[in-house]
């Protein structure tokens, strides 16, 4: 019975399009710095400029707050002396999404970045 109640679940829930995210991503400029998928080097075989968006949902996973955090991380924007990516990215600052993206084009996005499956 509860396999059946979690595959109806499944089923209601709204699935993403996945190319429609990758088009929002592109008009906000956020693949300029970042990848989807995780092992991509940054230019000349440096580290990358931005971590990839599947470490983001591994490190983050199983945090209720991630979201709440990220999104305004993305809306704000963030310092290049930020440690939380410390050693395992180049480094730089990320601009304030706006006027790009608006938080419910954010929203979505970071709901789908943390949705990533595993690498």
């Amino acid at each position: 019975m509860a396999a059946l109640a979690l595959a109806a679940a499944a089923e209601a829930a709204p699935r993403v399009d996945d190319a429609a995210m990758d088009r929002l991503a592109a008009r906000g400029g956020c693949l300029a710095c970042h990848s989807i998928e995780s092992g991509r080097r940054g230019p000349a075989g440096l580290d990358p400029i931005a971590p990839a968006w599947q470490d983001v949902a591994a490190r983050y996973r199983g945090d209720p707050q991630a979201a709440q955090r990220l999104v305004q991380a993305v809306l704000q924007g963030t310092r290049a002396d930020g440690a939380h990516w410390s050693g395992e990215v180049s480094g730089m600052a990320m601009p304030p999404s706006a006027p790009a993206l608006g938080e419910g084009d954010v929203r979505r996005l970071i709901a789908w970045i943390l949705a990533r499956p595993p690498h």
